[in-house]
């Protein structure tokens, strides 16, 4: 969470891009998609739609790198491996950032520059960064579409809706993303037994802010896999990782809940959580390590597959190390 540090700026502008006849859309500034192999593999969706067709988000698609692949891996068109990341504040897209006073400054966090480096981190994987629905004065992520949130983006948590969350958004979501890319085999957005491919697996990343989104699946996790729709979506997810996760609310920054974090320990998704002194020493927000600490603790109580590791423990809290976590976890 940056709002604490990084002061709001009221300038308003709009990005400048250009559209192909297929619905991508490119930036029209800085070269954003010239260059290396890896930009020209980036695809920029805007407005796919999610369970309800009126909430919509922006994604990137960075699809795998299918360079020196043997003959027995799965290639690009067969591969039903995806990574979701779900960015913090002031992450954008790089033409938006590049207009905004504050952005300029953390152009190699861009949502583009993650995508890359998360291509990196799971090779032979399909990375989506899904862009926040709302970014209040350019800066504030809010995951409404996956959690009712205020304009700053600190969430209200609920159960698991079958008409409604962010399970039920997501699926429809990658489904939506899917077609529009032209990959093959999307999941089915009504869900049921045959609604995944084989081999089929989905891990999902937050990172400050876009620890909501995890956190609010979490609740959920329960009414979900109940669902005969939607368990089998739910059974997919392989990997949960937490990045330093942060939000302007007085609590909830990581999930408390004890039934929750028993759910989550049984589903057999292996939690992973990775955190900085940025978020988790804070003075002026104890909780915050409180939260994380009690988080980590229960997982551990009840077995879950869990992984910790707290970075850059002896060097000065820095928003540039809080943004690095990205790199090394």
């Amino acid at each position: 969470m940056l709002s604490t540090h990084i002061a709001v700026s009221n300038t308003m502008t709009s990005a400048v891009t250009s559209s192909d006849p297929h619905g991508l859309t490119l930036p029209a500034s800085r070269g954003a998609f010239s260059g290396s192999p890896r930009r020209m593999r980036l695809q920029k969706l805007l407005d796919v739609p999610g369970h309800d067709p009126s909430r919509v988000n922006d994604l990137l698609l960075l699809r795998p790198d299918t360079d020196g692949q043997t003959a027995a891996e799965p290639r690009e068109e067969t591969s039903n491996r995806h990574v979701m990341f779900f960015h913090g504040d002031i992450q954008n897209f790089e033409v938006e950032m590049a207009l905004q006073p504050e952005g300029a400054q953390w152009l190699s966090w861009s949502l583009e520059q993650v995508a890359l480096t998360l291509g990196r981190r799971f090779p032979g994987h399909h990375v989506w960064v899904v862009r926040a629905c709302r970014m209040y004065l350019h800066k504030f992520s809010s995951y409404h579409n996956f959690v009712e949130s205020n304009m700053f983006g600190a969430p209200e948590h609920s159960p698991y809706s079958p008409d409604s969350g962010a399970f039920l958004h997501l699926r429809a979501l990658l489904s939506h993303g899917m077609e529009r890319a032209n990959l093959p085999d999307p999941p089915l957005p009504q869900g049921g037994a045959d609604s995944l491919p084989p081999g089929f697996s989905l891990t999902l990343v937050g990172f400050s802010k876009g620890c909501v989104v995890l956190n609010q699946m979490v609740y959920e996790l329960a009414g979900a896999r109940a669902d005969q729709q939607m368990s089998h979506f739910v059974e997919g997810v392989s990997d949960m990782y937490w990045l330093d996760g942060g939000h302007p609310g007085g609590s909830e920054t990581w999930v408390t809940n004890k039934q929750a974090l028993k759910e989550l320990a049984s589903s057999g998704v292996s939690v992973h959580a990775h955190v900085t002194p940025y978020e988790v020493c804070d003075p002026m927000r104890a909780w915050v390590g409180r939260e994380h600490r009690h988080f980590i603790k229960t997982l551990e109580e009840f077995g879950a597959c869990l992984s910790k590791n707290l970075h850059f423990e002896d060097e000065p809290p820095s928003i540039e190390n809080h943004f690095r976590v990205i790199q090394e976890f």
